[in-house]
């Protein structure tokens, strides 16, 4: 066939609707592939498209955003006529006739002979991928195996392990990632890029000066040093997002580079500098207290210890943030941590009602 047409809200989209995509590429020249979504739905229309044409990047496959907020009517033919033009609307002119619709939905046959078209019907029992847009949004942690890893990426419960200098942040994200694997062996840590930054940073200026000796407090930081930490600290948690579970556990983040540029620099991080804050859920905060300093030869020192908490969780609260501080011993902390993730799963995920039948 020639040209297909494909037509869904993808709200978000699911194995189901990818096999529907790759069953009308396969079988037609040029595929069109409508999304379809209302203003009233709470993932924007153009995420949902750059979902989809990351997930088919096919040359002759096209994904088209059309807002369409008409009433859902399956027995008006007023209703009928305007899916019907909007859809149209998002024909491109040189697509042609549409030949062929591709649908899993009851109303494939009357969408196609709207369209002059036959009706190619997609697995509408749904036994292959036994999953919809439906139960996606009531429960995303159920579908999790359904999801395409851009999608994974944004639904994923971020929760990042903030604190000053030898607090056991690392050791608790590490343990905390563990704790969740056991439901989800998928479940990814992202380590602090900051440490391997230095490293690389102090390597470097001693081959520059020919000087082995050289040692940290002989660099020079720059504030483009950490803007650069704060990015790749987030491309690190972005790939790991993507590939991981419901719950994505993170050893620091922008936020916290921000406060690290004030220490080093002795200014509070430009407005400008990328925080990223709106991609998170919950910030753990580790004590110092009972957790004796250890020295590893990298690190400041006992005073800039109480310092550095005291400024995060000042920027905790000034920032509104969520989170909790865990303190006492490690056991202690992981299972205050272990339970504020699990009061926030709990909450589920919030998405808006789409326009449903009446």
């Amino acid at each position: 066939m020639r040209h297909g047409l494909v037509t869904g809200k993808f709200y978000p989209p699911h194995a189901g609707h990818h096999h529907l995509v790759d069953t009308a590429a396969a079988a037609c020249d040029r595929v069109t592939v409508i999304v379809a979504g209302s203003t009233v739905e709470s993932v924007p229309l153009a995420l949902r498209a750059a979902w989809l044409r990351e997930c088919h990047p096919q040359a002759h496959v096209e994904i088209v955003p059309v807002v369409d907020d008409h009433e859902i009517d399956y027995g008006s033919e007023d209703a009928w006529a305007a899916h019907v033009a909007a859809f149209r609307s998002g024909l491109p002119e040189t697509s042609g006739p549409v030949d062929a619709v591709f649908s899993s939905e009851a109303y494939g046959p009357e969408l196609a002979r709207r369209f002059g078209a036959v009706h190619v019907p997609v697995d509408p029992p749904r036994e292959r991928f036994p999953v919809s847009g439906t139960a996606v949004r009531a429960d995303p942690a159920a579908a999790w195996k359904w999801l395409a890893p851009p999608v994974r990426g944004h639904l994923a419960r971020r929760i990042v392990l903030v604190g000053a200098e030898s607090t056991g942040t690392t050791t608790l994200a590490r343990a905390l990632a563990e704790h969740f694997a056991r439901r989800w062996p998928e479940t990814r840590y992202v380590p602090e890029y900051g440490r391997t930054y230095t490293e690389e940073k102090l390597a470097a200026a001693r081959r520059a000066a020919n000087d082995p000796s050289l040692w940290l407090d002989g660099l020079v930081w720059e504030p483009r040093d950490f803007a650069l930490i704060a990015e790749r600290q987030l491309a690190l948690e972005e790939a790991a997002a993507r590939a991981g579970s419901p719950v994505l556990v993170c050893d620091t983040d922008a936020f916290a580079t921000a406060l690290w540029y004030e220490r080093y620099l002795g200014e509070p991080a430009p407005e400008t500098f990328p925080l990223h804050t709106g991609r998170h859920h919950l910030w753990i905060l580790t004590d110092p207290a009972g957790v004796p300093f250890d020295q590893d030869g990298w690190r400041d020192g006992e005073p800039v210890r109480h310092w550095m908490h005291g400024r995060f969780r000042e920027e905790l609260e000034r920032r509104g943030l969520p989170h909790v501080t865990v303190t006492g011993p490690h056991e202690a902390r992981l299972a205050a941590a272990a339970g504020a993730v699990e009061a926030l799963l709990e909450k589920g995920w919030s998405f808006a009602a789409p326009l449903t039948p009446p």
